[in-house]
């Protein structure tokens, strides 16, 4: 299967406000490339400012390194998470890149599929019963075991954990723990088997097969944004082979210096190597100039 790979052009951007307008159904892939184009960047001046402490205490480097840290003591470890968890979960993205991809969907019919646990999709606006986290939310604990399949919200600890920390330690009664076991809560997040799939995870999950059933045939639109290959059993190649399955749908890939496709389907899709934000910015122009 060959790949091609093409540039940013104004008629490329054109040609998928045309398409979005045109389909009767637009799935959303999104990845990490989509909270990076939206200043959710895990380095630089955005890390130093929340960690400068653990920076200089630990040699931290960056967020995502950071969190595979093995903290000597749970009170350190969630002095650390607790402001990971708040700074990308719980504070809405430095530009509104999401509310113009909300924007640019306007009144269609979608659905949003994504692997990033940041919730800024429903921060920006977007109906949860649209959406699918299929790796978990920052907003989220489980057992650490696990011993049982629930989450719990800890948007409440979580604050009072980065109000009250001192010396890069939460005070020891802030520290989760499983309600039925006793032993620690973790992020729910998809790093290994331990992973809890619970009732709201199951219920996103058959809503998003349910989409995909009803809209196999017809104009659908695959929009796949800052999708890497990390994980791209989840959202590239099913998006690339659903678009190959139905002969009127289309595929749109957004994603800086990774906007590629197969070559069986390279006629029905709109590659662009841009940065999102601008992307999503430009396109927007173009709709209010048509609608003008």
């Amino acid at each position: 299967m060959i790949e091609i790979q093409m540039g940013h052009t104004h008629d490329n951007v054109k040609e998928l406000v045309e398409v979005i307008h045109a389909a009767e159904a637009v799935v959303v892939g999104a990845g990490s490339g989509l909270s990076t184009a939206a200043g959710l960047t895990y380095g630089g001046e955005r890390f130093r400012r929340h960690f400068s402490d653990f920076i200089e205490a630990r040699g931290f480097t960056d967020m995502y390194t950071a969190g595979f840290f093995p903290f000597p003591t749970l009170e350190e470890q969630w002095a650390y998470w607790s402001r990971h968890i708040w700074y990308n979960r719980y504070v809405k993205a430095p530009k509104d890149t999401y509310g113009k991809l909300l924007k640019l969907l306007g009144c269609k019919d979608f659905f949003v599929l994504t692997t990033n646990v940041d919730h800024q999709f429903q921060l920006a606006g977007f109906p949860k019963e649209r959406l699918f986290y299929t790796q978990g939310d920052y907003g989220l604990w489980q057992c650490r075991v696990p011993c049982h399949d629930a989450t719990y919200d800890n948007r409440e600890v979580v604050k009072r954990m980065v109000e009250e920390q001192r010396g890069m330690r939460v005070p020891t009664e802030l520290v989760p723990r499983c309600p039925k076991c006793g032993e620690p809560m973790s992020m729910n997040l998809r790093a290994d088997d331990t992973f809890v799939e619970d009732e709201g995870w199951h219920a996103a999950a058959n809503r998003y097969s349910d989409y995909l059933n009803a809209h196999g045939e017809g104009r659908v639109l695959y929009l796949e944004l800052g999708v890497g290959m990390n994980t791209p059993a989840i959202v590239k190649y099913p998006f690339w082979r659903r678009t190959y399955a139905n002969p009127q749908a289309r595929y749109a890939c957004i994603n800086y210096r990774e906007a590629y496709a197969p070559a069986e389907i390279h006629g029905r899709s709109i590659l662009l190597n841009a940065d999102i934000d601008k992307a999503l910015f430009e396109a927007l122009s173009l709709t209010d100039s048509k609608e003008a």
